[in-house]
C-alpha cells in the first residue's frame, strides 16, 4: 500500500466567459400541428348570429387572411347562421357552429339536430361555382348522424 497525497490551489473562475458566449446554433420554430378548433351553441337570436360571425373573422385574421376576404367570409357566417335560424322548429332550437382552422383552411360547419335545410340555399350548393356564396370557396351539405350539416371554407393562400 502506498501513500496518497493531494494538493489544492486557489483557480480563477472560468465560467463567467463561458456563459456569456453566443450560441452557435438557432433553436428551432415550432409549427403548429393540431388545428384549431372552437365550438359555439347559438339559440335563434341576430345577436349570436353577429358574435358567430364576429369570431370566424377574428379567426380569418388570425390565419393571414387580407381584411377584406375577412369580411366577406364573416358576412357569409353571419348569412348562414340566420338561414340556419330560421330553418329551426320548437323540438331542435338549437344551432352548433364549429369553427376549425387548419393550416390551408379555415372551415365553419352549421349543426343542426334532425332533417333541417342547408344553412345556404339548396342551389348555391347544386350549382356550385356559378352561384358561390361570396367570400367562401366551397359549399357542403350533408346528413350525418341524426344532424344536417352545412360546411362553408376558406383556403388560405400559400403565403399566409
Amino acid at each position: 500500500m502506498g501513500w496518497t497525497e493531494s494538493a489544492s490551489a486557489l483557480t480563477a473562475c472560468i465560467t463567467a466567459p463561458i456563459a456569456a458566449k453566443l450560441a452557435t446554433f438557432p433553436w428551432p420554430n415550432p409549427v403548429p400541428t393540431d388545428p384549431k378548433r372552437v365550438h359555439l351553441q347559438l339559440d335563434a337570436d341576430p345577436r349570436f348570429a353577429a358574435g358567430a360571425g364576429g369570431a370566424v373573422r377574428y379567426m380569418a385574421e388570425n390565419a393571414g387572411l387580407e381584411a377584406s376576404d375577412a369580411s366577406q367570409f364573416q358576412a357569409a357566417a353571419i348569412d348562414a347562421c340566420e338561414t340556419a335560424f330560421s330553418n329551426m322548429t320548437a323540438e331542435h332550437r338549437h344551432l352548433d357552429v364549429f369553427l376549425t382552422q387548419f393550416e390551408d383552411r379555415i372551415e365553419v360547419a352549421f349543426s343542426q339536430e334532425g332533417d333541417a335545410a342547408p344553412a345556404v340555399s339548396l342551389r348555391t350548393i347544386m350549382e356550385g361555382p356559378v352561384n358561390a356564396v361570396r367570400g367562401v370557396d366551397r359549399v357542403q351539405y350533408e346528413h350525418e348522424g341524426g344532424a344536417s350539416i352545412t360546411r362553408l371554407t376558406k383556403y388560405l393562400s400559400p403565403h399566409s
